[in-house]
């Protein structure tokens, strides 16, 4: 039993037999293509959403964080206010050493002098 076959027929089968394969494959290709790029979509979308619910929780710490960060300026304004009424009151209140010294030394003068007159007295008056 003999087959006898054209090479023309041989040649036709055998390419539509690749055109065949190569359209299977390209369309297999596109479907794989397609598949890749829902996945990709999903990803990017989770991420886009995971990055939003970040950056609303990032926002929501940095305004608590400058809030408080608006409080503490406001409270050294105060402390650095109430310091300079501090300075300001001082030398109303407040005695320097040396001051001290020459006014106790003003005094004991002054009492000592006052000791003099009455011993003075108290002599004069004991002799006559």
């Amino acid at each position: 039993m003999n087959i006898q076959v054209d090479l023309w027929a041989l040649v036709t089968f055998l390419g539509g037999l690749l055109l065949a394969f190569m359209g299977a494959a390209f369309t297999m290709g596109r479907v794989l293509l397609a598949e890749i790029e829902k996945r990709l979509d999903a990803r990017f979308r989770s991420q886009d959403e995971a990055r939003e619910l970040h950056s609303v929780h990032w926002d929501s710490r940095f305004s608590v964080l400058e809030k408080a960060a608006h409080d503490e300026a406001g409270q050294w304004r105060r402390v650095e206010r109430d310091l300079m009424e501090l300075k300001a009151e001082m030398p109303l209140h407040y005695v320097r050493r040396e001051d001290y010294i020459r006014g106790q030394s003003v005094i004991e003068a002054k009492l000592d002098g006052l000791a003099l007159r009455i011993e003075n007295q108290a002599l004069k008056g004991g002799q006559s």
